[in-house]
């Protein structure tokens, strides 16, 4: 959800623009411009007893439909719908629209000389499904139908790892999606691929009994071998405290060693390339009307709303900007 957090804007109707992994089916169709997979390389200090843990997680995204009821009726049995962008129901306005749930694929610690030896793949599926909720009015009538549903996703986690010095491992993961999106006269959109998609994909990788290496930075001895890892889609970097090296985020969007929220910020925005200060002014000034269709649109989306409305002027005032960093001057001024 993007600013100006309303369903119906034109910036809303193409979200998803980071860490996308289409079917290859539609990946071909675009000529290969669009990515069905990924690929990270990193590298690992450590011994015989050194192991990596990997988890890929991703947004699987779920549409929202809208039916309104075409005939008042009696009862609930032999009714008939039809499809709409939007239904008020008692005051509140439900819109079609495309949710997500976040999705993790979780491999074991896997030993680095055994990786070595051997890859390792692990296939992985998220199946099909559909939910509806019925919407009734003040009076208990049926008025309409929320349907949420899923497609299958089915891909694919490839784990290698090679000796590259005594005691520096080098880690290769490549992530795939598998799934299938059949070509329907023609109509291999990305609206159709997109529900097959893994969205947002990124990997976390955990280093037991070793250490990753820092490839923004790496010591001096290991620094061919950390330019010699490929990555595709996805960057590594170090994660968690300034110092620890036991986490590293292979992340599909530019990041430094240990990225931090800046602690002058209230609350997630989701318009990460925004600035805080400017997307607060901006909800300040939305009509009533919009702001009734961000409220209703989707619950991420009203928790902004309202974090905004009663953001205390001290806080928004610390939007504004800030120093860090400040040293001493050395030398003579110019």
């Amino acid at each position: 959800m993007l600013y100006p957090y309303r369903p119906s804007s034109v910036k809303n109707r193409q979200r998803f623009n980071f860490g996308v992994l289409y079917p290859k089916t539609y990946t071909d169709a675009q000529n290969g411009s669009d990515a069905w997979s990924l690929r990270t390389e990193c590298m690992v200090e450590g011994n015989s007893l050194s192991a990596v843990e990997v988890r890929v997680r991703f947004l699987k995204l779920v549409s929202r439909s809208i039916r309104k009821l075409k005939y008042p009726v009696e009862s609930d049995e032999a009714v008939e719908f039809e499809a709409v962008s939007a239904l008020d129901v008692n005051g509140k306005i439900f819109s079609a629209w495309q949710e997500a749930i976040e999705c993790d694929v979780t491999i074991p610690a896997c030993n680095l000389y055994e990786l070595a030896l051997s890859p390792y793949e692990h296939d992985f599926v998220f199946p099909a499904g559909e939910k509806t909720e019925l919407l009734r009015n003040a009076s208990n009538q049926l008025v309409g139908v929320i349907s949420r549903k899923q497609e299958s996703i089915r891909g694919t986690v490839e784990i290698a790892a090679g000796q590259l010095a005594d005691g520096a491992f080098k880690i290769e993961i490549s992530v795939k999606n598998l799934s299938t999106l059949e070509d329907e006269g023609g109509q291999i959109n990305r609206d159709r691929a997109l529900v097959r998609s893994l969205a947002s994909a990124h990997v976390v990788l955990g280093a037991v009994d070793g250490q990753f290496v820092s490839l923004l930075d790496p010591p001096e001895h290991l620094k061919d071998f950390a330019l010699s890892c490929h990555n595709v889609g996805v960057w590594p970097v170090l994660v968690g405290s300034e110092g620890e090296r036991d986490i590293m985020l292979a992340s599909p969007i530019i990041l430094y060693d240990y990225p931090q929220i800046a602690p002058e910020s209230p609350g997630d925005l989701f318009d990460g390339t925004e600035i805080d200060e400017i997307l607060a002014l901006r909800i300040m000034t939305m009509t009533d009307d919009e702001k009734r269709e961000m409220r209703d649109g989707d619950e991420r989306a009203r928790r902004i709303l309202e974090r905004t409305e009663t953001l205390p002027m001290e806080h928004l005032a610390k939007l504004h900007g800030t120093l860090r960093e400040l040293r001493s001057l050395k030398g003579e001024l110019p």
